[in-house]
Order: structure tokens, then C-alpha cells, then sequence
């Protein structure tokens, strides 16, 4: 039996016929952007998460770096950012020519909350949260530091669509909530595709202008903008998925459940969701000290696996300019080191399942 580690098709073929019918319709339509499919997914996705306001635009990284800039934060400030991220949280920073510091994460791959005070200066000017692999973050204690110190908190939810706090949904505990609809996230487009979501009328009517070259009125600019539109196709494809996004968590959740409850192994790790924390699953990530002997072995029972992320961002080449080495984050390079995403995916049979947690246990 071969299993991927993640499927996009399944989730096509089981809405194809109401995904394509909507296609037909955007694509006859011949408005193509900034149309009504564009503000009816904005409606419908600030409802979901229960923000005031959402404003799509062309991907997640768009709306990470366009976040920091429209937050006002830019060369001399600096942005606390968890060191095992993905690299386009601290693309986002850097864009802007402000600087990363970063924060070892806690034993739920979160920010680690007892570090983030020593990290903090005058310099400090926000926190970017990644709520990863789907497991919500403590945001009870981050929201309460970024208060204590008047720090603006930006959550970068890419991938913890409806993953919530204290029943509160991830991205509306701070400033911004920056979401990617990249067509692998539990909310996925057919192509690249991104949002934030925000509670502020005026921050959400800047991101609009800025999206569109910086123009509220055709060509009467108001700031040097970008082009980060969300289009009309992705985004009436989008809405079609957003009404089933509940069942496909619940499906991710009883796969997650079931790995957990039956795979045993002493030399695996798994994943833990923080006291208040629930998670949707966007990756299933396991530890394992001989990862690269427990990939080959999965790979030969035709297993695939995925490893998020094998460099952290502190030791990649984009900024040996931090003058970052290796050991100055000993928690971060331990988890680039053993993490490893087993298969985890929307249509995934009980078979293909019972395969999986079956070759994980006999392991030795």
C-alpha cells in the first residue's frame, strides 16, 4: 500500500460537482476581481472566525509582511518570533527591514511564554505568534505581555484554521490574524490565496487600499501599495469549502485522536495540545531521535513523510547576516533535528490508517 503524505484530490472529488458548478459561474460571470464572490468570502470567513472584518489578499506571506508594515514597524524595531517556525513568518519581519528575535518553543511546538520577557527592549515592538501545525498557542499569557509592555500581537494562523484558545478562535486575540489558503492548508484554495482578519474598521480599510496599489478610488493612490488581490475564482472556491471546513476539522480531529490513542512506541514522540489549546490537525508531527533511520524505514513500506522544517530560520542561508550558529537555539535545532509529519489528510481510508500505526508500532 502506498500512502502520500498529504492528498489534495480526495478533497476536490468529494465537492467536485459544487466546486466546478461554482468555477462555471465566476468564470461566466467576467468579473474576475474585487468582485462580490471577493466580499462575500470576506463576510462569510470574519463570521467564521469571529472577527469584525477580513480582507483577502494574495497569500499568506502578503499578509504577514503587509501586517508589519501597516502596523508601523520597520527598520530599528524588532519582532519576537518563535525560532521553529516556517521561514515566511520571519520573511514578514524582515521585509520590512525590522529584525527577528527569536523565542525557543515550548514542548507543544508553540512559543515558549517563560521566555518571551527576557527577549523584550526598547526596541521590541511586537510579537508574531505561529500557531503551528494546527495547535493553538497559550495565548492567555502572550495577550497578557504584549498588554504589560504595549506590544502589538500578530498571529500568523497559516496554519490553525478554526484551532482555538479558551474557545476563542486563533487570529482575533491580536492586532491582525494572518491567514494562508495555500491549497494544502485545512482551508485550501486552488492556488495561492490569503486573508487577514482584525477587529479595527480603519486597520481593515487600509489593508483594502494598500492591497490595490495603494488606491481606495481608481487610480487616486493614497500610499505606495501592492498588488495582493484575492481573485474571484479562488475566492468563490474558497466559500464553496469554508461551508464544510467544520466536518473536514472533525475528520482531521478523529485521525489525530486515533494516531494518538494507537500508536505506541517508545522511541516516538507525540504531539501534545497545550491546557486550553484545541487543534485542527494541519500536520500530525511526531519526534523521533533516529528520524533518518524511521524515514527510510517508512519509506521502504512506501510511507511518505514530510519533515517541518529541516533548518530553522535563525540557520538558514537567506540570513546568515543574523550572524546566527548553530547551538544558539539548542530547543529549536533539537526539533529540526527528530520532527517528523506522518500522513495526515482529508479522505484518509481507516485501511490507510491502520497501515500507517501499524508500521510506526513495529519500528525498532
Amino acid at each position: 500500500m502506498k500512502i502520500m503524505p498529504n492528498r489534495m484530490d480526495r478533497g476536490f472529488y468529494k465537492y467536485q460537482s459544487e466546486l466546478e458548478t461554482k468555477a462555471l459561474d465566476v468564470l461566466r460571470s467576467g468579473w474576475y476581481v474585487l468582485g462580490n464572490e471577493v466580499k462575500s468570502f470576506e463576510e462569510e470567513f470574519a463570521a467564521y472566525t469571529g472577527a469584525k472584518y477580513c480582507v483577502g489578499l494574495a497569500s499568506g506571506l502578503d499578509a504577514l509582511w503587509i501586517a508589519i508594515r501597516l502596523l508601523n514597524i520597520g527598520v530599528g524595531d524588532e519582532v519576537i518570533v518563535q525560532g521553529n517556525t516556517y521561514i515566511a513568518t520571519v520573511m514578514g519581519v524582515t521585509m520590512n527591514g525590522a529584525t527577528p528575535v527569536f523565542c525557543e518553543p515550548d514542548e507543544h511546538f508553540g512559543m515558549d511564554t517563560s521566555k518571551i520577557e527576557s527577549l523584550i527592549n526598547p526596541k521590541t515592538k511586537a510579537i508574531l505568534v505561529t500557531h503551528l501545525y494546527g495547535m493553538a498557542s497559550k495565548m492567555d499569557e502572550i495577550v497578557s505581555i504584549c498588554k504589560k509592555h504595549n506590544l502589538k500581537l500578530v498571529e500568523d494562523c497559516a496554519q490553525s484554521h478554526g484551532a482555538c484558545f479558551n474557545g476563542k478562535m486563533t487570529g482575533t486575540f491580536g492586532d491582525v490574524g494572518c491567514f494562508s489558503f495555500y491549497p494544502s492548508k485545512n482551508l485550501g484554495a486552488f492556488g495561492d490565496a490569503g486573508a487577514i482578519v482584525c477587529n479595527d474598521e480603519a486597520l481593515a480599510n487600509e489593508f483594502r487600499i494598500f492591497r490595490n496599489y495603494g488606491s481606495e478610488k481608481r487610480y487616486y493612490n493614497k500610499v505606495v501599495g501592492a498588488n495582493s488581490r484575492l481573485d474571484e475564482l479562488q475566492a468563490g472556491l474558497l466559500r464553496v469549502r469554508l461551508k464544510y471546513l467544520g466536518d473536514l476539522t472533525e475528520e482531521r480531529i478523529r485521525i489525530a485522536e486515533r494516531y494518538t490513542k494507537e500508536i505506541n512506541n517508545s522511541k516516538i514522540v507525540l504531539p501534545v495540545l497545550a491546557p486550553g489549546a484545541t487543534g485542527v490537525w494541519h500536520q500530525f508531527v511526531i519526534r523521533c531521535e533516529e528520524r533518518d533511520r524511521l524515514i527510510e524505514y517508512l519509506n521502504e513500506k512506501e510511507i511518505g513523510t514530510i519533515i517541518h522544517y529541516p533548518i530553522p530560520p535563525h540557520l538558514a542561508e537567506a540570513y546568515k547576516n543574523l550572524g546566527y550558529h548553530p547551538g544558539d537555539f539548542p530547543v529549536t535545532e533539537h526539533y529540526a533535528d527528530t520532527v517528523l509529519s506522518i500522513p495526515m489528510y482529508n479522505g484518509m481510508t481507516d485501511e490507510e490508517q491502520s497501515y500507517v500505526i501499524e508500521a510506526i508500532n513495529n519500528f525498532r
